[in-house]
């Protein structure tokens, strides 16, 4: 049984993938505090979506954003305006 020759970039591909959610996993153990918040139902529906897609927890990706927020590594992006939330931002 030979090997096919995209077997060793598989391989390679879900050691990194391995690698990241082992990162993931360790940083959501360290955690020391606990918060509750309200978030509008279509965010959380996204956020879920997305982690979905990642194959991590919501409350992970959640924690993670927070995290890269915070230490700087996630910022909106400098040509867009910060805009203040209005009444409708978050209806049908």
């Amino acid at each position: 049984m030979g090997h096919k020759p995209d077997d060793s970039y598989e391989k390679v591909k879900m050691t990194g993938k391995m690698n990241r959610y082992q990162k993931i996993a360790r940083a959501t153990l360290r955690k020391d505090r606990r918060i509750n918040i309200r978030v509008p139902a279509k965010d959380l529906e996204e956020i879920q979506k997305r982690a979905l897609e990642e194959g991590i927890p919501y409350q992970t990706l959640i924690s993670s954003i927070l995290h890269k927020y915070a230490s700087g590594r996630l910022a909106r992006k400098a040509s867009e305006p910060l805009k203040p939330l209005e009444v409708g931002d978050y209806e049908d």
